[in-house]
């Protein structure tokens, strides 16, 4: 468990599908990532999958439950390979603008950079203002690449 000043970061179980799944139910979500809604037995299969972890050798996929109080209010995830952890982070719609993402996030990174990450990156829509904000918050900076219409926001290449 990860934790921050107002959240728990919980590592992921298959139990916790039935309350994400209402967590994850406001289609508005997925304006800039595309898809839609989970059901609770297609989130408990996605759960599935990431507890089974890549097949890809030297790549780790890491993934947590956020808890505000008592309630499950969304989730950080990172992909990590060598040094390098690719992240993102999503707050129930009913949980956004008080700073959890940006809180869940930078907890993320503190503990990413504490096992040795030392590059960090994100994939934002240019149109998604408030996960930019997160990415800066968090110490990323917006890069000209665009890779399946989203920026590639990254910390510095170690030296």
């Amino acid at each position: 468990m990860i934790t921050t000043e107002r959240l728990a970061l919980l590592p992921l179980q298959v139990e916790y599908a039935v309350p994400m799944a209402e967590v994850l139910s406001d289609p508005a979500l997925y304006t800039f990532t595309g898809g839609e809604p989970p059901t609770v037995e297609a989130l408990g299969a996605r759960y599935r999958r990431q507890l089974a972890g890549p097949d890809r050798e030297g790549e780790q996929w890491l993934n947590w439950i956020v808890r505000y109080d008592d309630n499950l209010i969304g989730y950080v995830q990172a992909t990590v390979t060598g040094s390098t952890a690719e992240i993102a982070w999503v707050i129930g719609t009913a949980w956004q603008g008080r700073g959890f993402a940006k809180e869940a996030a930078q907890g993320l990174v503190t503990w990413l950079r504490a096992g040795n990450a030392h590059r960090i990156i994100a994939h934002v829509h240019p149109e998604h203002t408030a996960s930019a904000a997160v990415a800066a918050a968090i110490g990323l900076a917006c890069t000209d690449v665009l890779e399946d219409g989203e920026y590639l926001w990254s910390t510095a290449d170690p030296a």
